[in-house]
């Protein structure tokens, strides 16, 4: 007699809010408000301030149960500003670390273009998302297959254009905002200042560029399939 097999359940993801507040929020406090002599003073609240990104980062590679990319950067990034910050290197390391990751994201990005793997094809198309074999034959009967890949190719510049725009964005905040020198109160401030306005100057308008690749390559597939979107989206 057979044990009837379960599903094991899914990893729960954080949601958006879970991140704005451990990733942004809770640091921005901390080095804002607490970086003061009287209060964590500027080496403590510099630590406690990443040591919550850092956590979660670590948190959700567990949970996850395997390694992502963006993930390891942005864990990659938090070590990157902490040691810069404790080892007090001049204030524009941190205006380059800012402009780094942004960077390389889109550099890989714009690579993958010329491989036969885009990255924005494995973001888009993916099986976990759309019936890929029915887009596919959908596509191969419009005889659109070719097409198709040249508007891929399209959304994944635009993607890289978005990396790349935030790098220049992040490079000028941080160029702008942290002068001060590391181990001072005023320079964990400025990293708090910094990162309450990465927001509004840095995420909307890189998150208006990506929405815009993904409306347009959703737009295409109906173009040139004659179906719907939901058509190919699995239930």
């Amino acid at each position: 007699m057979t044990t009837p097999q379960h599903p094991q359940p899914k990893q729960k993801k954080s949601g958006f809010l879970s991140n704005l507040l451990i990733n942004v929020v809770l640091p921005a406090v901390i080095l804002s408000r607490f970086s003061g002599e009287d209060a964590l003073g500027p080496v403590w609240a510099v630590v406690i301030a990443l040591a919550f990104p850092l956590l979660f980062g670590l948190w959700e590679l567990k949970q996850s149960g395997k390694v992502n990319f963006f993930s390891v950067l942005g864990i990659v990034s938090v070590l990157l500003t902490g040691g810069i910050s404790l080892l007090q290197l001049p204030p524009s390391y941190i205006a380059v670390k800012e402009a780094l990751i942004p960077g390389l994201i889109g550099l890989i990005v714009l690579i993958s273009q010329y491989t036969a793997f885009p990255f924005v094809k494995k973001l888009l198309i993916n099986p976990d998302l759309l019936d890929t074999d029915k887009l596919y034959q959908a596509l191969a009967a419009k005889h659109n297959s070719a097409l198709f890949e040249q508007k891929m190719a399209r959304a994944g510049y635009l993607v890289a254009a978005a990396f790349f725009l935030s790098a220049v964005l992040n490079y000028v905040l941080a160029k702008a905002i942290v002068v001060s020198a590391p181990g001072t109160s005023a320079y964990a401030e400025e990293l708090g200042r910094m990162t309450w306005l990465s927001y509004p100057v840095i995420t909307l308008p890189v998150m208006v560029m990506l929405m815009a690749a993904i409306i347009y390559m959703f737009r295409q597939i109906g173009k040139l399939t004659g179906c719907s979107l939901e058509d190919f989206i699995l239930q």
